[in-house]
């Protein structure tokens, strides 16, 4: 009878300081796979993560398994060798976009027309970001950066679409900020047998801050991604509104109602090799999920199958004898001469990582600090009980608030208790320059920054970071299921809750 392999994350967390930015999407997707790797049910010593390399390429330093960081390109190849070398491993690719799609675009192709056994993850970030800032082969058009300094006018290239046509057999696309549906989608490739090929949009809070705010932003997800389920209906929009039917020109978005109904909108078909590059088109909606999965022999099923099948012809090999049976020669030299190896030079090994700490002006230990943060929830800071104020009220009752409790924000609502806005000490700085007014004769709602982003408890701290770094908020209102403020959490409580907890 096997024994249950009972394994947790911190099985899976080195024992090496992380450095990555902080903010960076890096840690989200760190953690979900050291969270996804227990629930496999491998023995630890099975798995090994190789990248190429780029920022997502220290990924192997901080997994507690065997790993490589190998060259520039090449670690799908390096992990076909693992693979057919030993078919029980569970082999993970960790590549960026540059890595991948650029001086590693040909090795993509090989390893997805093979369809080996690996698991891709391909983290996107639209950007040359360990090199600080060049143009990507995923970068839009009109990308200004240091290597195109007057704008992209490079047709940009979709991963996706890459993957399915090299001959991927599973093709998923997933955000950094989607902990939940991230780990689901690793799940799933790591248990698909053949080329399991993940996209996953990561932001790059330094170079290419924002790249995928209009898929990641909370208050725009509903309307602009499509989270796609086999064998149900693509629909989206935040009152489920809104679907995709098929016209001539392949998806057509549709609004549900007199002109379509339900039973008019496709189904997702992960089978059909024709819908998911249809899909891969798409950027209005984002389709998130699996796009497209099917079984087909794998390359180490093949290879395997080979051997067996010309050991059963032939025999068991003989190195020795394929080394001699061709042309040899022996090189010989009188007496035992000495060989030594002289190396000239010496490259510091922390040099690698120097711009990081340089960009940041932190200690590295504030980088580890905060990879902690992709492991808690809003409810683990124990956020502020709120102080609310309606948009009718005088704003010198606005700022008379704010002085008896010490606080810089106050979250504005309508009587019905929902959130409706939100008052800073910026909003109110903006306002009074060079302004001749008496607060007394004017209202909250004049000076209110109207509908702003807000969190539930269960939200990770690491999306607090995402839109404190990205956006410069310092205040984000933590609302319940009907939007009714239940705490407040700023950048002072982040960083006091560091220092006091981590």
């Amino acid at each position: 009878m096997a024994t249950e392999i009972k394994l947790t994350r911190k099985d899976f967390v080195s024992d090496q300081t992380v450095r990555w930015c902080p903010g960076c999407g890096d840690y989200a997707i760190l953690a979900t796979v050291q969270k996804t790797f227990p629930r496999l049910g491998i023995p630890k010593e099975n798995f090994v993560v190789v990248s190429g390399i780029g920022c997502s390429s220290r990924f192997p330093y901080y997994m507690d398994t065997y790993g490589i960081h190998s060259i520039h390109g090449r670690a799908p190849t390096l992990a076909t060798g693992i693979k057919l070398s030993n078919p029980e491993l569970s082999v993970w690719v960790i590549t960026g976009d540059g890595d991948a799609l650029s001086i590693g675009g040909n090795h993509i192709l090989h390893a997805g027309r093979r369809n080996v056994d690996l698991n891709i993850l391909l983290f996107n970030n639209r950007i040359y970001g360990l090199t600080k800032g060049q143009l990507s082969p995923t970068s839009p058009v009109g990308t200004k950066t240091k290597s195109s300094p007057y704008g992209s006018i490079e047709r940009p290239l979709n991963p996706v679409e890459v993957a399915l046509a090299s001959g991927a057999t599973y093709v998923a696309r997933t955000i950094d900020v989607l902990q939940k549906e991230m780990g689901e989608i690793m799940y799933q490739g790591a248990l698909h047998k053949g080329l399991a090929f993940t996209e996953i949009m990561q932001n790059c809070v330094i170079f290419n801050n924002g790249a995928w705010f209009d898929y990641s932003d909370r208050s725009k997800r509903a309307d602009n991604d499509l989270f796609l389920e086999a064998g149900k209906p693509m629909i989206f929009g935040k009152n489920k509104d809104k679907g995709l039917v098929h016209s001539d020109d392949g998806f057509k978005v549709v609004e549900i109602g007199d002109e379509y109904s339900i039973e008019d909108i496709a189904v997702h078909d992960p089978t059909s090799l024709d819908n998911a590059f249809l899909l891969s088109q798409l950027t209005y909606p984002l389709p998130l999920g699996i796009i497209y999965q099917v079984i087909k022999p794998t390359y180490c099923e093949g290879m395997w199958g080979q051997i067996e099948q010309v050991k059963a012809q032939k025999g068991v090999g003989d190195l020795n004898k394929l080394y001699s049976s061709a042309d040899t020669w022996t090189v010989v030299e009188e007496g035992e001469p000495e060989i030594k190896a002289e190396v000239r030079g010496d490259v510091e090994s922390s040099l690698d990582e120097a711009y990081v700490d340089e960009v940041l002006g932190r200690e590295p230990l504030e980088a580890d600090l905060a990879e902690q943060l992709s492991g808690l929830t809003l409810y683990d800071l124990d956020p502020k009980a709120p102080i609310t104020i309606e948009p009718t009220a005088r704003m010198d009752h606005a700022l008379q608030l704010m002085r008896e409790h010490g606080i810089g924000a106050l979250l504005v609502v309508a009587p019905d208790r929902h959130l409706t806005g939100i008052i800073t000490e910026v909003d109110i700085q903006e306002r009074l320059a060079g302004a001749d007014m008496s607060l007394h004769d004017v209202t909250v709602q004049e000076f209110m920054t109207p509908n702003p982003v807000a969190l539930p408890l269960d939200a990770s701290v690491l999306e607090a970071v995402h839109f404190m770094t990205g956006k410069r908020f310092r205040h984000l209102p933590v609302v319940d299921d009907t939007m009714r403020p239940v705490g407040v959490i700023s950048s002072r409580d982040l960083v006091e809750y560091l220092v006091k907890h981590l």
